[in-house]
Order: C-alpha cells, then structure tokens, then sequence
C-alpha cells in the first residue's frame, strides 16, 4: 500500500524544524571541525526491530538543507524492519549531511515508533472484525505525521480536528441536558455530510441513542461483557466505537466483543521513538 503525506505540510515542518536546531549561526560544531569540500556516504539503518514511517520528512531535511544531498530510499514506509536493516543511502558534502541528520532522524525515529506500536495493536485483533483508530492526542503541529504513521502502521484515522466530524462527549451532553438534545442539537446545526458521534457509558444512554439516531456510538470505560450487551443492543444500526482502559494486553478481548473501532490515544501519546541510526564515512 502506498502511504501518502501532503508535500506542502512536509516542507512547512522540516524547515522550521531545521531553523530550530540550526539557530542563528548555524552547525559551529561542524563548520569548525569538518572541511568544506569534504564529502560523506551515509547510511540509515534500523537498531531495533519496527515498523517504518517518516521517509519523507527525512528526505526533505537532507533536500531543503542541501539540494546537492541525495537520498536513496531502500524501503518504503509501512515496512517491516529488522535490526541492522539500512532503509536509506545518504550522499554529499559532508557538512551538509551532518547539519541535517538529526532532523531526519527525529522525524524517522518517532513516526516508526508511532507505526511500530500501533502495528502491535493491529497484530492483536487481527482475529476479529476490529480497526484500530486514533485519537487527537497528538503532539501540537504534528499532528498530520502522527496521523500518517498510524495509517503505515495497519492503523486508521479518527477525526483529525474538532472541525471535521461531530463527537458529542460527555461534557457536552451534560451542558446540552441529556444525550437526546445533545444529538438533536448538533444534527440541526450541521451539515448533511458531516456525521455524528456521540459517547455513552451507561446502556440506558445507548438505548436513547438507538432511539434518536447517530452515525456512531462511543462506548466509554465499559468492560467486555458491557460491550457485549451494547453491541447486542445497536444490532448493527450504528456503527460502534470502544474506548477507555485500552492497552496491549486488553485489546483483544475488547475486540472479541463485535465493536467496528476502538481507539488507542497511547498510539500518539505513549510510543516510543524506534532507534534508527546514521553511520557516516567521510572522503
């Protein structure tokens, strides 16, 4: 499958992104010990075992810094890596694949991460009919290669900001009077594309929703047999979505309960950066 990010948002981010890390007078490390028409081969290669995503926000950074780069993907995001497996060859001026590595490796090194955890979630309930999803739980302004590295890691996408989709959570539904007027409020108000989900944590709140109608059902902090009696109860006329105490060792069994969804906030939030190195030669 090919993964694809939106190259605008790619350039936007790494430039200011090597901005932050070259400051106002640039690479002095570098600049003072490395000559200027030193010339370097590189490799970037796994340390750990993962799943790989991010390929071109680190193309960009060697790019944007230096065009004279050139950077030769040997694997494309979604990939499965082993220790010791190279997925990239850098060549160029030395000082320039060195001012930019750590940009490219950060973006490497956490988008694998994010697609390495949530591909251990999909391993989990490959059994049943369940998706993995995401949440908004993202790092600020980054949240669209979080996202991404979701989708390489077998993952899909909730909504990406609180202006694409309807989620009525339970605050709202408390200051709305109930789930009824809650729902009705918010389909009044709408367009006739955009859907609605609302989130309940009790039965007698699904049966009002069953009754009033919704595209999709959050059901929140309910335990498995819960969830069973819930997705028995919406019998397949909405779309049923489980969330709240969500980790590797219970997302099986939540996912044996029929629920179409279930979303992991620990997919951006928690991940941990996959080691991914660059081993440099200099000519």
């Amino acid at each position: 499958m090919t993964h694809v990010l939106n190259p605008l948002l790619i350039d936007a981010a790494v430039r200011a992104a090597l901005e932050e890390d070259l400051g106002r007078a640039g690479d002095i490390t570098t600049l003072a010990t490395i000559p200027a028409g030193a010339t370097a081969t590189a490799e970037i290669a796994a340390r750990k075992p993962g799943v790989l995503a991010g390929m071109a926000l680190a193309r960009a950074a060697f790019r944007i810094y230096d065009p004279q780069v050139r950077f030769e993907a040997l694997h494309e995001d979604g990939a499965p890596l082993e220790p010791g497996t190279a997925v990239a060859r850098v060549e160029g001026p030395a000082r320039s694949v060195l001012s930019s590595e750590r940009v490219a490796l950060n973006y490497l090194g956490r988008l694998s991460g994010i697609a390495t955890l949530t591909a251990a979630y999909v391993a989990r309930v490959a059994h049943t009919q369940a998706r993995i999803v995401c949440t908004r739980k993202t790092t600020p302004g980054q949240r669209a290669f979080e996202k991404y590295a979701v989708r390489c890691g077998g993952g899909f996408n909730h909504r990406f900001g609180l202006d694409d989709a309807v989620l009525i959570k339970d605050n709202h539904i408390a200051v709305a009077g109930g789930v009824v007027p809650a729902l009705r409020a918010a389909k009044a108000a709408i367009g006739h594309l955009v859907k609605v989900e609302i989130e309940v944590d009790r039965l007698d709140q699904l049966a009002e929703v069953i009754e009033e109608g919704a595209d999709v059902v959050l059901l929140d902090n309910m335990a498995p047999d819960l969830l069973r009696q819930a997705v028995a109860m919406v019998a397949g006329r909405l779309r049923t979505e489980a969330s709240g105490g969500v980790n590797l060792d219970t997302v099986a069994a939540i996912a044996e309960t029929g629920v179409d969804m279930i979303s992991v906030g620990a997919l951006t939030h928690s991940a941990s950066v996959l080691d991914l190195g660059l081993d440099i030669r200099i000519a």
